[in-house]
């Protein structure tokens, strides 16, 4: 035992003259190792060496900062979501707001007492506070999605009114695989609805989404998101997309003239992705009889052609028009019930029959856009069930609307072209980092 300890004074020694310094300090760095090397010969420290290199260290911390409160100018800035059973004094409460006024005021106004009335739980509410408690301003959003009640103090006096969110925009990217249907698919990628049917509208001429979808097509998107504040408000504008349908790759990009006056989808190479009819006036339905020379009629029970498309879809379901055109008739006729026939381009003509009503103020001779909603579904005339019946007549002559050629609409001249080219290029770069590859080597 007397060899060893002398080993380890020795060693001890050595430390001291290579780590020059406080000795009991040096003796602490190496302290993990040298207390190893002691239990391995059965010896401990003794209690004067554990005084030394023991000490007690208090720190004084500063409190705690309130959660969501910033001071800006000379007020401060708080934040709070309604709960459920909220009054307008408890959520004042929480707000840090001592002021009669602002509470006789929220309870009083008659902008502000219907919804102070009843506070819907989860809504965000913002508010200025000054040091005594005083409100200087508030801000309330309202179920439409990008409008808010705002309360300010101006000249000392209350004032409400409402007004558009400020809102900042934002560019998300995203992929998805389609395993069961689109909505699941991007549902499980994090993708809202809006931009979803936005992916069906771009490539619906090419796709067709009620038939064509198989298992394993893959899609990536680059889009915007509207928020308030880091909270998302709505969705925005699809600003690049591709989809791969049954191996073969659609690519689009968004593109506005300078002007502003119109924007398009169109292809990398600047070709338009528009077509002059959607394939379907509906945006997800199911096809309950297709276009055929003899179909046995359900209702009078005799084989008959079938120069349309039936798209079976609830009662009230949006109708939207295929293309640009003009209302021809709006009315009903006969077995088609409520029907809408709008013209397009002089020879094309397109039916949308059993409706159970027409969009408000619709009438003869009213210029539609494509995508505009004309009507709803519904099962008036010769139904047995709420569906559409869809026609697409080139001179009155009715045309399978799933497999007839589809014009396009007019190209970008050279000077768009080259613009397009520019514009296209940074969406096309986040296009390729959308890619299912490319996010897991950036994950």
């Amino acid at each position: 035992m007397n060899k060893a300890k002398s080993r380890i004074l020795a060693q001890l020694e050595i430390f001291r003259v290579v780590h020059p310094g406080p000795f009991w300090a040096s003796l602490g760095v190496a302290g993990i190792s040298m207390f190893g090397m002691v239990a391995a010969f059965g010896t401990s420290p003794s209690t004067v060496e554990i005084s030394i290199a023991q000490q007690t260290v208090v720190e004084q911390l500063a409190p705690a900062m309130r959660p969501a409160m910033r001071q800006d100018n000379e007020f401060f800035v708080r934040e709070d979501h309604v709960q459920r059973g909220d009054s307008v004094a408890s959520l004042l409460a929480r707000l840090d707001i001592q002021d009669d006024e602002a509470f006789r005021f929220l309870r009083t106004n008659t902008t502000t007492q219907a919804i102070f009335r009843q506070l819907r739980p989860g809504k965000q509410v913002t508010a200025h506070v000054d040091s005594g408690g005083g409100l200087q301003a508030l801000i309330y959003p309202l179920n439409t999605n990008d409008r808010a009640l705002f309360i300010e103090r101006r000249d000392g006096q209350l004032h409400a009114s409402e007004r558009a969110l400020p809102l900042e925009t934002e560019v998300q990217m995203k992929s998805g695989e389609i395993r069961y249907s689109l909505f699941g698919a991007t549902d499980e990628a994090g993708i809202p609805d809006g931009i979803a049917m936005q992916l069906v509208d771009i490539f619906g001429g090419d796709i067709d989404f009620h038939r064509g979808l198989q298992l394993g097509d893959r899609f990536s998107v680059v889009y915007e998101t509207l928020n308030h504040h880091g909270k998302l408000i709505r969705s925005g504008r699809v600003l690049a997309a591709e989809f791969v349908n049954a191996g073969k790759t659609y690519r689009a990009v968004w593109f506005e003239s300078n002007d502003h006056a119109h924007g398009s989808y169109y292809t990398p190479e600047g070709k338009s992705l528009r077509k002059a009819f959607l394939r379907s006036p509906l945006e997800f339905s199911r096809i309950s009889s297709g276009f055929t020379s003899a179909r046995l009629h359900p209702i009078k029970q005799t084989w008959r052609a079938h120069k349309g498309i039936d798209y079976a879809a609830p009662t009230g379901t949006k109708v939207k028009s295929t293309a640009d055109g003009t209302v021809d008739f709006v009315g009903t006729q006969n077995g088609f019930g409520r029907v809408v026939i709008l013209r397009h381009q002089g020879r094309y003509t397109t039916v949308y029959a059993h409706l159970s009503k027409f969009a408000p103020g619709l009438r003869k001779g009213q210029r539609v856009s494509q995508g505009e909603v004309i009507g709803n579904v519904g099962s008036t005339g010769w139904a047995t069930g709420p569906h559409l019946h869809y026609e697409f007549r080139v001179n009155n002559v009715q045309q399978n609307p799933l497999s007839v050629a589809l014009p396009t609409a007019v190209p970008l001249t050279r000077q768009q072209l080259a613009s397009f080219r520019s514009k296209a290029e940074p969406y096309l770069t986040q296009l390729n980092l959308a890619a299912p590859r490319s996010l897991a080597l950036l994950d």
